[in-house]
């Protein structure tokens, strides 16, 4: 490749940690992050945009995405399927540009096992139980025996922690932001971003010149 590629960021977290709002700052912030919208079998909540917020798809229509190879990854998640477009996200990498994907533990696990070249991964941790619960009834959207599945599930999510490259702990929204912002910082200045992103400066200084 003349150029380097983009990083894949795999953001991950229990429901109520925060991480939808943290990716949309961190996308705002961030010049040239771009975000994946997947494609999801569940209904609209209030506020969201069909393309914006999700690709709102049927059952039908995703299970036949699912049999044609369009994912990269696809799951269950509370009773409704959740996927992200292949060619879009390589598409993006492949010209150099960032890609952020909101996705689930299990989704990260097969991102990372499809693009173990490209993807780093992020854990989003709530500060403890009873916050995330603050937050899960705080939405006001969810009945109670909802929010009780989404609790057990997030204990679940939490086991899995130690899969991912990086911890951030949303007790403060915006230490938490400077956190990711830090993380993808520091990314482009490894070393194998910075010998194309400074090419020619390191060519004129072993060159003497």
């Amino acid at each position: 490749m003349t150029h380097a590629a983009g990083i894949l960021w795999i953001l991950s977290a229990p429901s109520g940690a925060g991480k939808t709002s943290l990716a949309r700052a961190l996308v705002a912030e961030v010049p040239g992050l771009r975000t994946s919208v997947s494609f999801t079998t569940r209904a609209p909540r209030p506020g969201e945009q069909d393309g914006v917020d999700y690709h709102f798809v049927s059952k039908e229509t995703f299970a036949a995405m699912a049999e044609r190879g369009e994912f990269l990854e696809y799951a269950q998640v509370h009773g409704n399927s959740y996927g992200t477009g292949e060619s879009w996200v390589k598409q993006q990498l492949f010209q150099g540009a960032d890609c952020l994907l909101e996705i689930d533990w299990q989704g990260a696990r097969l991102v990372r096992e499809r693009l173990p070249d490209y993807a780093q991964s992020i854990f989003i941790l709530p500060p403890s139980l009873s916050t995330l619960e603050e937050r899960l009834r705080g939405r006001g959207q969810d009945s109670a025996e909802v929010i009780a599945r989404r609790l057990a599930a997030a204990r679940e999510e939490l086991l899995h922690y130690d899969e991912f490259d990086y911890l951030v702990v949303n007790a403060d929204f915006a230490a938490a932001l400077a956190d990711l912002r830090s993380i993808l910082r520091a990314a482009h200045l490894r070393r194998e971003q910075q010998q194309f992103t400074e090419g020619e400066r390191l060519k004129h200084l072993l060159g003497g010149q």
